[in-house]
């Protein structure tokens, strides 16, 4: 038998050539907003810009004590919405999350960072009592989709939905499809940020998974 040679086949990418099986019809797929700035092949990581750069401070109700916040520095790890701070005594106070979790304890007149974020209160002329409280609101983000990146502080940091195509949002914002949730994907046909580390990598696999995005 005589065998003909043949040229062998370049895939190129295009539109949803890393999946391997998605959910019937289209509910693994979610129409999305790109954020400017950002030029996506199909199969790149994405995470969400959830998270704004601001937070603001404000008493939960009416305080005896007078002291005041300094800078709030929002970081990695901060979630949107109004974090709980109350005091135990007129120096000691706890901290949770916009969920309820407590992220950590703090001291009048000492910096404080847990949570994904930072600021120190600084004790005023009346003394702070048990149950003195302030909110601490961090602001939405864009909702925006990007790469997910590493270094990201705003929410984008996590991996939470895969590019389906090419999108073009290199001037402005652009439109795209985005496999959200039960699918299965090719691992090696996936595109990372150039900040994505092993680490961070199987990291993001493991947000995937828990999205329903399991990588083979």
């Amino acid at each position: 038998m005589v065998y003909a040679p043949q040229t062998p086949l370049q895939e190129q990418w295009h539109a949803g050539g890393f999946l391997i099986s998605e959910s019937n019809g289209r509910q693994s797929r979610d129409r999305a907003l790109f954020a400017a700035g950002n030029r996506v092949l199909p199969g790149t990581v994405l995470g969400r810009q959830t998270v704004g750069s601001t937070a603001a401070a404000a008493p939960l109700g009416t305080n005896v004590g007078n002291g005041t916040f300094g800078q709030i520095t929002v970081g990695a790890g901060a979630i949107a919405g109004a974090y709980a701070v109350e005091f135990d005594d007129p120096t000691h106070f706890v901290v949770s999350d916009p969920s309820g979790k407590e992220v950590g304890h703090g001291v009048a007149g000492t910096a404080f960072s847990a949570g994904g974020i930072s600021f120190t209160i600084t004790a005023g002329s009346t003394a702070f009592v048990a149950a003195d409280s302030f909110t601490v609101t961090v602001s939405q983000g864009p909702g925006k989709w990007v790469p997910c990146t590493s270094t990201a502080t705003d929410g984008s940091q996590v991996a939470a939905a895969i590019s389906f195509g090419f999108v073009d949002a290199t001037l402005s914002d652009a439109n795209g499809t985005i496999i959200a949730r039960g699918a299965e994907v090719n691992g090696s046909e996936l595109v990372w940020d150039a900040s994505m580390n092993p680490t961070s990598i199987a990291a993001a696999l493991a947000q995937l998974s828990a999205r329903g995005i399991v990588a083979r």
